[in-house]
């Protein structure tokens, strides 16, 4: 039996050095690394616990470990959402990018065989996040670039934007959408519903307003993925349908949302294969892509477990989720063939 290539697309990185622009620019909503031990460090956020991480989350050998325990032949590398500080000055939050992609880019390069990255950009300014991303891929060699699924309020289709999705379509820069400055956030407080409820939703909005506005229609060429299987996408795109059928006056696409739901990329963090399988008739195997939200709480152990539980689906297809389809998404063609 040919061995699976198991690449895990959606993982998170910080570094152990990871910039105090709080204390720099006497702002306490930037998040700050307070490391308690060699183990454990918490990320604050004005003063308070935002999350509790452990040092695999800074640690490539720690990290290789798990991989090694785990079966995990590749890991692909993105900042924590938390750090994206679209809220910031446009100079800070460059100065914020640029020192996560140059830690990812150091980590891939001293384990190239093990590791690929995906960067951060300034998406408050336009004009700005071009050039970092243009940098990250061009001259750090990253794959990709994460993004969160809202900049200050604005969503995805927000006109300002426009030009920073066409530039990535242009020179071929797959985009990563994670959740983040969740939707009604101060409804979901209790239960730790930011996370089960709040980001499913959020990233359903997100993805909703990208293939609601044309955007694909615009810009064909455009690779985008949605972290968490695409939140509650899959189960309200026959009500979008819907809404697009009954108001003509709305439409800005020339076909109805499942067209370009089809059109788009998944991780496939939903954690029971009787929903994995509905992603499958909805999408096709093609477009979902094993992530596992290394190294936190809510994370697949190990990464793939959903797809691996799965009946009645091809080998063919669950070698594609399992890893080649990651590297096609990233551009690493070369790499499917290995």
């Amino acid at each position: 039996m040919v061995k699976k290539l198991r690449v895990d697309f959606h993982t998170h990185i910080i570094s152990e050095d990871f910039p105090n622009l709080a204390e720099k620019y006497g702002d306490d909503r930037f998040p700050i690394l307070q490391n308690n031990c060699s183990c454990g460090a918490e990320i604050l956020v004005q003063g308070k616990t935002f999350r509790k991480i452990t040092n695999p989350t800074w640690d490539p050998i720690k990290r290789m470990e798990d991989m090694d325990k785990e079966g995990v032949d590749i890991q692909v590398l993105s900042p924590i959402p938390v750090t994206f500080s679209y809220w910031s000055d446009s100079q800070s939050g460059l100065e914020l990018a640029k020192s996560q992609n140059n830690f990812i880019a150091s980590v891939v390069e001293k384990n190239p065989d093990r590791f690929i990255g995906m960067g951060t950009v300034p998406l408050q300014d336009v004009k700005l996040a071009i050039a970092e991303m243009e940098r990250a891929v061009k001259i750090l060699g990253l794959k990709g670039i994460q993004i969160g699924s809202n900049v200050n309020g604005l969503n995805l289709d927000d006109s300002s934007l426009y030009h920073f999705f066409e530039a990535a379509a242009e020179i071929n820069v797959p985009l990563f959408v994670h959740p983040w400055a969740m939707l009604g956030r101060e409804r979901l407080q209790k239960f730790n519903s930011m996370y089960t409820i709040g980001m499913p939703s959020e990233t359903a909005l997100a993805a909703g307003s990208i293939i609601m506005s044309g955007l694909m229609d615009k810009l064909p060429n455009l690779k985008v993925c949605f972290a968490h299987g695409g939140g509650s996408l899959p189960y309200v795109l026959p009500r979008m349908d819907k809404g697009w059928e009954v108001w003509p006056e709305t439409r800005q696409t020339e076909k109805p949302p499942s067209f370009y739901a089809k059109k788009l990329y998944y991780d496939s963090l939903v954690y029971d294969p009787v929903n994995l399988k509905f992603m499958i008739e909805q999408f096709g195997a093609k477009q979902i892509i094993a992530g596992s939200d290394y190294p936190f709480l809510l994370r697949e152990t190990p990464v793939g477990r959903v797809i691996d539980n799965l009946e009645g689906v091809a080998e063919d297809d669950v070698r594609l989720m399992l890893g080649q389809n990651a590297l096609g998404f990233l551009g690493l063609h070369e790499l499917t063939k290995a």
